[in-house]
């Protein structure tokens, strides 16, 4: 192991970014991913067997560097008192393939996704957004509030949980407004959905002309936030064309089209979508984590 390697905690991680400068950073690697520039296959699963568990893992070869994100999931581990996933970034030199750091996952996704959105939206939201509406209450709808308002000046945040209490408690913190989902999207500019829901929470009906609908949460086929006509009224982006095919259930349970990778609509190779409204399905990259990490590296003197 070289004496250079750097092993990073979740602390140290959120000190090195900031979404000023992360949300460039997205933009570049999902440009560079759907220009070709980048070697990633879709990500790995492997189920342990006897257990609920899976190993996931996700590798990516970017410019001058490497990596690959390992995540372990156990839906069993919630009755257990823990968390149900933990995840670490791996980092290293591309050409000799010198490792450069290690370093927490959870702090760099949580992040790094949040990221991804505020680019979504810096290019798919009305200029004049000003509601912006968020179903989930969990680490991924925090960090969206924040992203978020680094694109758009919203003079609303309306907030809808399952759990009352979590909902007030987030509104409490962010600033934010609690009601009931339908009344939280109807007249929204910015709909993010970041809940574990199987089924759907998000109607198209509720939505307004031109909003931009952030669907970050469901992962896999048999998932999802969004009902039918959300996606039928819609324009969809997504991160990734054959990753969302595989494990998008918004797009593999209805058949919907897809419009554009994000990166192609960032580069201006796909134009700006035109519908009733816009889906941008973010199911994460490789790249991203790749590409935050070397944010993070980089800006700790690397």
């Amino acid at each position: 192991m070289t004496d250079s390697l750097s092993l990073l905690d979740a602390g140290q991680v959120r000190a090195a970014l900031t979404y000023e400068a992360l949300i460039p950073a997205m933009e570049r690697a999902l440009i560079d991913f759907s220009a070709g520039r980048v070697v990633q296959p879709v990500r790995a699963s492997v189920a342990v067997p006897g257990g609920e568990g899976l190993l996931l893992l996700m590798p990516a070869v970017y410019g001058d560097v490497m990596g690959v994100k390992l995540l372990t999931y156990n839906a069993a581990n919630a009755a257990r008192g823990m968390p149900t996933y933990w995840t670490t970034v791996h980092l290293f030199r591309a050409e000799t393939g010198e490792p450069l750091a290690i370093m927490d996952g959870a702090a760099l996704t949580e992040m790094r996704t949040a990221a991804v959105s505020a680019a979504a939206a810096r290019r798919l939201a009305p200029a004049n957004a000003r509601v912006l509406a968020v179903l989930g209450t969990g680490v991924q709808a925090r960090a969206h509030v924040e992203a978020l308002r680094t694109v758009r000046d919203f003079a609303e945040v309306r907030v809808w949980g399952r759990t009352p209490a979590h909902a007030a408690a987030f509104a409490r913190d962010a600033g934010a407004t609690a009601m009931e989902a339908e009344r939280a999207v109807r007249g929204a500019d910015v709909v993010v959905t970041a809940t574990s829901a199987a089924a759907p929470v998000l109607r198209g009906a509720w939505l307004a002309e031109g909003a931009l609908v952030l669907a970050v949460g469901s992962y896999g086929t048999a998932s999802r936030e969004l009902d039918d006509d959300a996606m039928r009224g819609a324009a969809v982006v997504v991160d990734s064309r054959a990753g969302a095919q595989a494990e998008a259930g918004e797009i593999v349970q209805t058949g919907a089209a897809i419009h554009a990778e994000l990166g192609e609509v960032l580069a201006g190779t796909a134009a700006l979508p035109r519908a009733h409204h816009v889906v941008f399905k973010s199911l994460g990259l490789a790249v991203e984590d790749v590409a935050a990490a070397r944010l993070v590296w980089e800006r700790r003197g690397g």
